[in-house]
């Protein structure tokens, strides 16, 4: 894991193996951004990534050509927005159990939930216990939509 982390800080530009149901999931400060299969990691975007998590069987690929490259940046910015659709909507505990739902019916339920909750948290905006909450307790987010 040191070792990716070690090659996003230099800059050096890579990308998510597109044949491979892999991604990572890259710590900045104040939250986590989610790279899939075929997203640009590295370079300008992870200087100042502070960790990484990999999911599922994670392998990254140089790019062999500009296409290569301007394609995984437009990949990337695809994440970032199926992340930030997510993170729209008001109710924590809704975006809690979006998010490990993305996870679950692309990565499986045994991959999802070997992941921490804090990385969950950091890509939706949410506590820690949100998505304790959301994995724990299926039907709490049937009641919060009645609530509402």
């Amino acid at each position: 894991m040191s070792d990716t982390l070690n090659q996003l800080q230099s800059g050096k530009l890579l990308i998510v193996n597109s044949r491979r149901r892999n991604g990572l999931i890259i710590y900045k400060r104040f939250h986590a951004e989610f790279a899939g299969p075929g997203a640009a990691v590295g370079s300008f975007f992870d200087l100042d990534c502070e960790g990484v998590l990999p999911v599922g069987d994670l392998l990254l690929v140089d790019p062999k050509e500009q296409d290569d490259r301007q394609k995984a940046y437009l990949i990337r910015r695809q994440w970032i927005k199926l992340t930030q659709q997510l993170t729209d909507n008001p109710a924590p505990l809704q975006r809690a159990q979006m998010i490990l739902n993305q996870f679950e019916n692309y990565f499986g339920a045994e991959t999802t939930a070997q992941l921490p909750d804090e990385a969950f948290a950091l890509l939706v905006g949410v506590l820690p216990h949100t998505v304790y909450a959301a994995r724990h307790s299926p039907s709490s987010l049937d009641e919060d939509k009645t609530r509402n």
